[in-house]
């Protein structure tokens, strides 16, 4: 990508920066298919087409920090460091908890067969206070980051 905007191909740079997003999300999709099917083995039977996995009929699920299930872009940071994601994969987070390289993602996996995607609605001031008191954090920080799922405009 650095040669390409380097010399100012810009439509090379986008296809390749499209490429390497779809490819990353390709890998976390077939990891989470290994550890249904091989790793922790809940599912070693699996047989999915691909109508089947784009509609999310496996048993489990991967959220993902800053996805609607996970609005919470910081918890990549404890993430980051069980894992040792940097040391280990060489990515790393922004101030701002993006990853670079951008073609990277990241999540939990929850095996439950009653496990299932959903969207975090408006947080009140009360849930604010209360996730800013077990996240050690002010008001001020909780609300930073969850911007985008609060039901009142901050002070």
């Amino acid at each position: 990508m650095a040669r390409f905007e380097a010399a100012h191909d810009d439509y090379s740079a986008i296809l390749l920066k499209a490429l390497a997003d779809r490819l990353a999300e390709a890998f976390a999709e077939r990891l989470h298919q290994r550890v249904r099917r091989e790793f922790w083995s809940y599912v070693p039977d699996e047989s999915l087409d691909n109508v089947a996995l784009i509609d999310e009929k496996y048993t489990g699920i991967r959220p993902a920090p800053g996805y609607p299930a996970c609005p919470d872009h910081t918890e990549k940071g404890t993430l980051f460091k069980l894992l040792d994601a940097t040391a280990n994969a060489g990515i790393e987070l922004t101030d701002s908890y993006a990853m670079f390289p951008t073609a990277a993602v990241s999540g939990w996996y929850f095996s439950h067969p009653d496990s299932q995607y959903f969207v975090v609605g408006r947080v009140t001031r009360e849930q604010v206070d209360d996730y800013a008191k077990r996240k050690g954090w002010t008001r001020e920080q909780a609300e930073r980051w969850l911007a985008p799922n609060l039901d009142y405009d901050p002070d």
